[in-house]
């Protein structure tokens, strides 16, 4: 079966499988949660994302990876752990700012990830993940979900 066909069924599987997951799992624990507590686990989802600074890596993906794509997604996806990160050290603190950052957080977090989608499409860069192919089926839709369960939690709790 070709990657053509293969990639796009296991992305789907992966958004379908963390959604059910989340929906059965985590999102009624949450539910009971004050939103500051609530936002904590489901930005350490994402201060997994330096995971993608591995598309910088030519060991791992080989060299033949489009610059155009591994650049803005490692880097863009590192930002966005980064972020995540602060985020619950604010919250944690109990800061004023922790809200705003989480904000910013989610829009930098979603644009990089709909970049790195819109990049890999023109590079064509499916077949040239090497050993960060499984970032894309497995990490991404955990992360897209949370970011889901993140704004859910801003723009309900908030309203």
């Amino acid at each position: 079966m070709s990657t053509e066909l293969v990639f796009p069924a296991q992305v789907i599987l992966g958004l379908v499988t963390m959604s059910l997951l989340a929906r059965w799992f985590v999102a009624p624990r949450l539910a009971e949660l004050p939103r500051e507590s609530a936002l904590q686990p489901l930005l350490a989802v994402h201060t997994l994302r330096y995971i993608g600074l591995v598309f910088l890596a030519p060991a791992a993906t080989g060299p033949s990876l489009a610059a155009s794509f591994a650049v803005p997604a490692g880097l863009g996806t590192a930002i966005a752990g980064l972020l995540a990160l602060g985020s619950i050290a604010l919250l944690r603190a109990r800061s004023p700012l922790a809200i705003p950052l989480i904000w910013i957080f989610s829009v930098e977090g979603i644009a990089d990830f709909a970049n790195a989608f819109l990049q890999a499409r023109s590079a064509a860069v499916v077949t040239q993940l090497g050993a960060a192919y499984y970032i894309p089926i497995v990490i991404v839709p955990a992360a897209l979900v949370a970011h889901v369960m993140i704004l859910g939690l801003l723009l309900r709790r908030s309203a």
